[in-house]
C-alpha cells in the first residue's frame, strides 16, 4: 500500500515533469492525525505517511494518505475495527484530496498565506466536493502546509452500529502538516 502511494505521487511528478524545474513541490512523509471525540470515548490516531504535491504554476494541490498507516489507537482491537469494519482498508487503500488553490497568489514568493483549495476528497471510496483551508509558509526552499478540517462519516458512507454511537463520533477532526520541497526532474 505504501509503495502504491509512492507510485501515485511519482506518477503525479512524472505528469508535471515537463514543467519548469522548481514548479512542483512534493512530500512523502507528512503528518496527519484524527480525533473522534464521542461522549464515552476519545479515539486518536496518526500517520507519518502523507504524500503531497503543489504545482506552483497552476496552483494544483493534492495529498494522499495510505489509510492503513494510522497508529496510536486506544487498543489493537480498536485499530482492527478501524481498518476492517469502518474504513475497509483492504478495499479502500487510500484517502486523498485533489484540487486547486482558489486564491490568485504567486507561490514562488516567500511569505505566509491563508489559502483555500477547492477539489475532491475521497475517503472510503466516496468522493465529495470539499473546500480545504490551509496555512502555507513559503520559504526559499520549501513550503510548509498546515490544515484542520472536519470529516462527517455519513458523507463517506462509513456507518457506525447504533450500539457504538456513544463511542465513535459522527464528526471526525483531522489535522495535516507537511513540508514540500522542490521535486527533482
Amino acid at each position: 500500500i505504501k509503495s502504491f502511494s509512492i507510485i501515485l505521487i511519482l506518477g503525479t511528478v512524472f505528469l508535471f515533469s515537463f514543467q519548469e524545474k522548481g514548479e512542483i513541490f512534493t512530500c512523502r512523509n507528512g503528518q496527519v492525525s484524527f480525533l473522534s471525540d464521542a461522549p464515552l470515548e476519545m479515539i486518536k490516531a496518526s500517520s507519518k505517511s502523507l504524500a503531497g504535491a503543489i504545482n506552483l504554476k497552476d496552483r494544483s494541490f493534492s495529498f494522499l494518505i495510505p489509510t492503513k498507516t494510522f497508529e496510536g489507537f486506544n487498543s489493537s482491537m480498536q485499530k482492527t475495527h478501524f481498518n476492517e469494519d469502518y474504513m475497509e482498508t483492504d478495499t479502500y487503500h487510500n484517502s486523498s484530496f485533489k484540487g486547486k488553490i482558489i486564491e490568485e497568489i504567486d507561490l514562488g514568493v516567500p511569505g505566509t498565506y491563508k489559502i483555500r483549495a477547492k477539489g475532491k476528497m475521497n475517503i472510503h471510496g466516496v468522493e465529495n466536493d470539499r473546500l480545504v483551508r490551509c496555512d502555507l509558509i513559503v520559504g526559499e526552499k520549501n513550503i510548509d502546509v498546515k490544515a484542520s478540517f472536519t470529516v462527517f462519516l455519513a458523507d463517506h458512507n462509513i456507518t457506525i452500529p447504533s450500539i457504538l454511537n456513544q463511542k465513535i463520533a459522527e464528526e471526525i477532526k483531522v489535522d495535516i502538516s507537511f513540508t514540500l520541497t522542490p521535486s527533482e526532474r
